[in-house]
């Protein structure tokens, strides 16, 4: 993997503390040294040859080429600079190792290429004409057997034109490659150092996701068993309270037993209410490598949901060998209170429950002792899964709500089936005093459960008190189109 944007800086930074001036590498150091040192070599050999020509003195000659040769170490600082230097240089003779050197890294370099072609013409041009001298100049000077042949017409320029090719053209083409090489070499670094950076940021949104997924997986499995095992557990509370309020009739033993059996459910169902506030929290309280069940959940908070529902079930059903002993299905759809039925799967269905099941429901709140009206409006339609069972489960929880706070009060129960959507509303009025409450605990999240079960399929909810000192749940589902 290559380095992020973020280590690239540091490296440069350090990089930067290292380098000598404009070089990065000690290698570029040695090379440009060492070019600066054989070109210098080179101009003051020449410097000779020029002194001479120009009946200068041979020493100031030699300097002069010292000075100008040693001007190829700035070559990557400033490569115009040597460029120039070589095309000022080229009437006197001096600097083809600059010359060369120099339009290889002025082509190489991040120069625009309008520059690039200018200063080649300009090299090109001046080493051509000085080629067409020295050859004119070395022609006079030959003793030719052949007079029909006169080398000054064509055969100078042609040959200089391709000597000058041959000396320019090299080190620009091979500097143009290594160039675009090189560009390439760095946008090819950049779009990887980009792609990485975006699989890390996809990473990281794809863990945020993953949390996201978890912490709602919890939500729903918080609002699935408040809505499933709270009812149950809730009713039966209220039969053991109408239980030990007819008690007087009964041994004074079934009345302690009685009231046994309404201590335990509510103790169950706080207990139950407990593991579903960690359920409902924001931050998973075990992490990925936690104790998890097959589907990665965490299995304890689970577990004991399922030990307090197990414990109130029992209680419900037996209290003991002496004390009085409650019908299994005691409180199934028609029937009393009992475990669940192959009757209420079938009636929940494969997808959990459906509208059609809300008349059993609202039958198991009768036989609880509520006063319990449900009316249907519109023409009965079936809908999508998550729209029944939002219903169903909406409808259930208020009735829950009405055991908890709002015992013997009338309640009505409304259904309308409607074009493009389906409402439903649970309204109480107030309790009646004669009527003893089972004092059932509340968590508080039977409201914010239903208003995010409808809110999460689009809907609308909406609650709060009457004037008549009840209460009020209403709640609209948009139905999808083909459903």
């Amino acid at each position: 993997m290559t380095a992020t944007g973020a280590d690239q800086d540091v490296t440069g930074a350090r990089g930067a503390q290292r380098s000598w001036w404009w070089w990065g590498k000690r290698r570029s150091v040695a090379l440009d040294v060492g070019l600066a040192v054989v070109s210098a070599l080179e101009c003051g050999v020449e410097g000779v040859a020029f002194a001479h020509r120009v009946s200068l003195p041979v020493p100031l000659g030699v300097l002069v080429g010292l000075a100008v040769g040693s001007v190829l170490v700035v070559r990557r600082r400033w490569p115009i600079t040597v460029v120039l230097f070589s095309v000022a240089m080229a009437p006197a003779e001096m600097g083809f190792l600059m010359g060369i050197v120099g339009l290889y890294t002025l082509a190489a370099a991040d120069v625009p290429r309008r520059f690039t072609a200018a200063l080649a013409g300009m090299s090109t041009l001046a080493t051509f004409v000085v080629m067409v001298a020295r050859m004119r100049e070395d022609v006079a000077q030959a003793d030719l057997d052949q007079q029909d042949f006169d080398p000054s017409g064509w055969y100078v320029p042609v040959v200089s034109a391709f000597m000058t090719l041959g000396l320019n053209a090299p080190p620009v083409l091979f500097g143009l490659y290594i160039g675009a090489r090189r560009r390439l070499m760095e946008s090819l670094r950049e779009r990887a150092d980009s792609l990485e950076q975006e699989l890390s940021l996809l990473a990281d949104r794809a863990e945020q996701q993953a949390q996201w997924a978890r912490q709602e997986e919890r939500r729903r499995i918080a609002r699935e068993m408040h809505d499933v095992v709270a009812h149950r557990v809730s009713l039966m509370v209220v039969h053991a309270a109408a239980l030990q309020a007819v008690a007087p009739k009964d041994p004074q033993k079934a009345v302690r037993n009685a009231a046994l059996v309404g201590d335990m459910g509510r103790q169950a169902l706080t207990e139950l209410r407990e593991m579903l506030g960690v359920l409902r929290e924001e931050s998973p309280a075990a992490g990925p490598a936690g104790p998890a069940g097959p589907a990665g959940r965490e299995a304890p908070p689970l577990a004991a949901v399922g030990r307090a529902a197990a414990a109130a079930a029992e209680a419900a059903v037996s209290v003991g060998p002496a004390g009085p002993q409650v019908p299994v299905g005691s409180m199934g759809p028609g029937g009393p209170v009992g475990p669940v039925t192959g009757a209420d799967a079938v009636a929940e269905g494969v997808d959990g429950p459906r509208l059609d099941a809300l008349e059993a429901l609202v039958e198991q709140s009768r036989q609880a002792g509520a006063l319990v009206e449900f009316v249907v409006m519109g023409e009965v339609r079936a809908y999508g899964p998550a729209v029944e069972q939002t219903a169903y489960r909406v409808v259930q929880e208020a009735l829950t709500n009405v055991h908890k706070h709002a015992a013997g009060a009338e309640v009505v129960v409304r259904l309308a089936h409607r074009g493009e959507e389906v409402a439903m509303q649970v309204e109480n009025g107030p309790s009646d005093a004669s009527v003893v409450a089972a004092d059932l605990p509340s968590g508080g999240n039977g409201l914010v459960g239903m208003r995010e079960r409808v809110t999460r399929l689009g809907g609308v909810f909406v609650s709060g008190p009457t004037d008549a000192g009840g209460f009020r749940v209403s709640a609209v589902l948009p139905v999808p189109v083909g459903a």
